[in-house]
């Protein structure tokens, strides 16, 4: 692979989100608050699912993998983030930034499928439930779980070998708070023509199919919905997937402002502003527009304070 890599440049400079030095505080505090929430809020969901027998279906073991993959998602970027306000050292080592790319294509790919995922097991609860449990049998989840995690790092292994093959040898100042491609590719004194194909080829399908997936599926719901006589029924069953929705619109809105319209509409600060709402804010708030919208994961997660609580006096 070094023989690939002909690159001059040892180390980058992630700008960040701001080069302003007294606005540095306040990113600080700002981002290690959301972090640990994101944290805190995504563990707590597993640890609630995990310990309601209850919640052993698969819908909510869905729910679990989409907040392992939000807390590793932005543990990403996020540390390193912190780590270069802190110290106000903005550097990152090739291999680093390498790594980190790898990473965040992998996660972010993980979080599309697993939503379309999530969109379909929807669909079959609400289509076809006399099947439900034949269909997204324990077996099936856990196929459909690990196909995701494996076709998402193979993907990123792709798009990671084609970035290392490029040489950087003007600038290294990366003008984001992570590796990304369109900052790198920006930098590249070498032709990125096979990598910007790929993106928007390859890439573009690992996003876009699932999103597909996910159009079809609430097509088919909202249809079979609005067959229900009562507006209660109706009310009833779109609540069952109403929380999975409102996270789809806030990940894949931004998601395709920042990686699907004309290289001419290209904005610098708006793309940051994206990337903090994809990366940092949407999977801070998962967790949190899941549980206030459902009973049963307010009820396992008083249960689990409660133990907690328990526990603790005893």
């Amino acid at each position: 692979l070094k023989q690939m890599n002909e690159t001059t440049v040892q180390e980058f400079l992630l700008l960040g989100l701001t080069e302003r030095m007294e606005l540095r505080g306040l990113l600080i505090v700002v981002f290690l608050t959301m972090y640990l929430m994101n944290l805190l809020a995504n563990g707590t969901m597993i640890l609630a699912i995990g310990g309601s027998s209850q919640l052993h279906t698969p819908m909510y073991f869905f729910l679990c993998n989409l907040s392992f993959v939000d807390m590793c998602f932005t543990s990403v970027t996020v540390p390193k983030m912190l780590s270069n306000l802190i110290s106000n050292k903005k550097t990152i080592s090739f291999s680093e930034c390498i790594t980190q790319l790898y990473f965040f294509v992998v996660f972010a790919g993980a979080e599309c499928v697993l939503m379309s995922i999530m969109a379909y097991d929807r669909y079959v609860a609400i289509c076809n439930p006399l099947h439900y449990v034949i269909i997204m049998s324990k077996k099936v989840c856990v196929s459909m779980s690990a196909g995701s995690m494996i076709i998402t790092f193979l993907n990123s292994l792709l798009h990671t070998l084609l970035v290392y093959r490029l040489s950087f040898c003007n600038s290294n100042k990366i003008q984001h708070f992570f590796c990304d491609f369109t900052p790198l590719l920006q930098l590249s004194c070498t032709d990125t023509s096979i990598n910007e194909l790929v993106l928007f080829t390859e890439a573009s399908l690992i996003a876009m199919l699932p999103f597909v997936i996910i159009l079809i599926s609430y097509i088919r719901i909202i249809t079979a919905i609005l067959k229900i006589q009562s507006t209660g029924g109706r009310l009833k069953t779109f609540s069952t997937c109403s929380s999975h929705l409102t996270v789809v619109i806030l990940f894949y809105g931004t998601l395709m402002f920042m990686y699907f319209r004309p290289s001419s509409s290209y904005s610098l600060e708006k793309d940051k502003i994206a990337s903090v709402i994809y990366n940092v804010l949407s999977p801070m708030l998962n967790p949190f527009i899941y549980s206030l919208r459902n009973r049963d994961v307010k009820a396992a997660l008083k249960r689990a304070l409660h133990r907690k609580v328990s526990s603790s006096k005893g």
